[in-house]
């Protein structure tokens, strides 16, 4: 049972009270005086509160939730744990008059130790507070070292206190997952995990378990656990976070999104998570789905210490992306908001020439996808003179640079322009697929959609036999992304299939040369170059 403890152990720690009203942070500290506690600060704002614990130890923090305009008491929580402002023996109580799923999902994800609800008198102050203490004090030492990042000590501590403290065992036994995890120790982890599991099925074991069942790159079985997992605990969006991952290691994009989606539905204030979708949505060229996640990162992030300038651009591009060679009234409207987001973030991160580069190379595309080419052209005049070194540029300045040449008509300029990008960023393996991805495809998305839809419909009607239907097929993707490689790969594999079928026309080895003849200044480090070769010896061989 728990006991309330001394007035002695209440006085040596040291408190903060952070609430808006004045007689509420006053009527705190009277209860807590009460108490045994002395060494008490107050603070109306989250301003002030970070201020006081980045130059201050403080070992109970009492947060109210709300806090009036601006930030609340998950900003204030998240701020904490982001700059490691708080200890790990340090506890945070979140205090709070609103119990709505939104707020408390919100808050949780950043572990408070508790939650009180107002109004609050000395007796629940006391009783919850003291246990807390209690527990603090008796895993003082464990998380003193992990503090220290002395992970071997802290396992001998837990270890040894699992016989000596057993009323804390629950906790003793995740941090020793937690713990092992750390260290890389697999084997040790997943055996913690599943020694609870094997006498109670408890969701952070589970969760636990599939991580380690992840980190061991065994996908199915980590995916299928995590799915029972939000069965049993469909409000466990740590659990959905774990899975998208999951599915994205297994390459299932997909429905990744889709298992995002469901997190952000129960917990929308996660910014974070916001942005993941974001990124995955767009990677799945679902834009409508990317703007609203990217809207909600930006809303979320104005008063998140993750806020972050690459948050605006993103949005502004995929409200470009979707406004493209749409005139009527949602593309204006659709352009209209990416000139906003550009605006806003030049208030946010100011005075900052790299992003107002950006910011003017992404207003040229939006100006030409209005057809207003006149505009878009006078713009990107104005600042070709600081474009002129594709090695000062930077990567993403540079991907958004050709992505506007080849918008403007300019492809052999935004070529060369991704040739000297890759020979600067040809050691970084996820910037070589980015400028991979834009020689491929430099169209709209739109128009990026239709021509892998076509692509899938031509690899299909292939696989039957059907070369005519798969042969019109790829000729119509082709009249959209001329210099696609897989594209012209696929066509001439159709065409030499034909050819091989027939008595061997002529003409076919010519259109098979006309398609491999357009791969002529395909990079050796393009994913498609070996086959490129491949299908060249072959054609050699065809007609020698």
């Amino acid at each position: 049972m728990n006991t309330v403890p001394s007035a002695d152990a209440f006085g040596k720690l040291a408190y903060l009270v952070i609430d808006d009203f004045e007689n509420f942070r006053l009527s705190m500290r009277h209860m807590l005086q009460s108490c045994g506690a002395s060494n008490i600060e107050l603070a109306a704002s989250a301003k002030t509160a970070v201020q006081y614990c980045t130059y201050n130890h403080v070992d109970v923090v009492l947060c109210d939730y709300n806090l009036g305009e601006g930030r609340n008491g998950q900003h204030i929580l998240e701020e904490l744990r982001h700059k490691k402002l708080l200890k790990r023996s340090s506890l945070f109580l979140m205090v709070t008059s609103e119990t709505s799923r939104e707020m408390v999902m919100g808050a949780r994800e950043n572990q408070p130790d508790a939650y009180l609800t107002k109004p609050i008198n000395r007796s629940v102050l006391a009783e919850r507070l003291g246990s807390l203490i209690n527990q603090r004090n008796a895993l003082f030492p464990i998380n003193r070292e992990i503090d220290r990042e002395n992970y071997p000590e802290a396992i001998s501590l837990c270890v040894r206190a699992l016989s000596r403290i057993p009323r804390y065992k629950t906790w003793l036994m995740k941090t020793l997952g937690e713990l092992y995890f750390l260290l890389g120790d697999l084997s040790h982890a997943i055996k913690v995990y599943e020694e609870v599991l094997s006498r109670r099925e408890l969701s952070w074991a589970r969760l636990g378990h599939s991580k380690v069942l992840l980190a061991n790159h065994r996908y199915g079985e980590a995916v299928q656990s995590l799915r029972q997992l939000i069965v049993s605990h469909p409000d466990y969006v740590e659990a959905y976070d774990l899975l998208a991952e999951g599915l994205e290691r297994q390459n299932r994009p997909g429905q990744a999104q889709k298992v995002l989606e469901r997190a952000t539905g129960y917990s929308p204030n996660g910014m974070l998570r916001q942005k993941h979708l974001a990124e995955l949505a767009e990677s799945n060229q679902d834009m409508e789905t990317a703007a609203q996640a990217w809207r909600q990162t930006v809303r979320l992030g104005a008063l998140s210490i993750h806020d972050n300038a690459s948050h605006y651009l993103s949005l502004s591009q995929t409200l470009c992306d979707l406004s493209e060679g749409n005139t009527g009234k949602e593309g204006k409207t659709l352009a209209s908001e990416a000139f906003s987001a550009l605006d806003s973030l030049k208030k946010r991160f100011p005075d900052n020439d790299i992003l107002e580069l950006r910011s003017q190379i992404i207003q040229c595309r939006i100006h030409a996808g209005q057809e207003r080419l006149p505009e878009a052209n006078a713009l990107l005049d104005s600042i070709r003179p600081r474009l002129t070194h594709s090695r000062s540029l930077g990567l993403e300045t540079g991907l958004d640079y050709a992505k506007t040449l080849y918008r403007l008509g300019g492809s052999n300029e935004a070529t060369t322009l991704l040739g000297e990008l890759t020979e600067h960023f040809g050691d970084n393996p996820e910037a070589v697929k980015k400028f991979e991805s834009l020689l491929d495809e430099p169209v709209g998305f739109r128009t990026k959609i239709k021509a892998r839809r076509l692509n899938r419909e031509g690899i299909a009607a292939f696989e039957s036999g059907n070369l005519k239907e798969a042969d019109a097929i790829f000729s119509k993707a082709l009249e959209m992304i001329p210099n696609h490689p897989a594209l012209n790969l696929n066509k001439v594999q159709i065409l030499m299939k034909e050819y091989s079928a027939t008595d061997g026309s002529t003409s076919l080895i010519e259109r098979c040369q006309h398609h491999l003849d357009r791969l002529l200044d395909l990079p050796e480090q393009h994913g498609q170059y070996r086959r490129y070769l491949a299908l060249r010896r072959k054609l050699k061989a065809l007609n020698p």
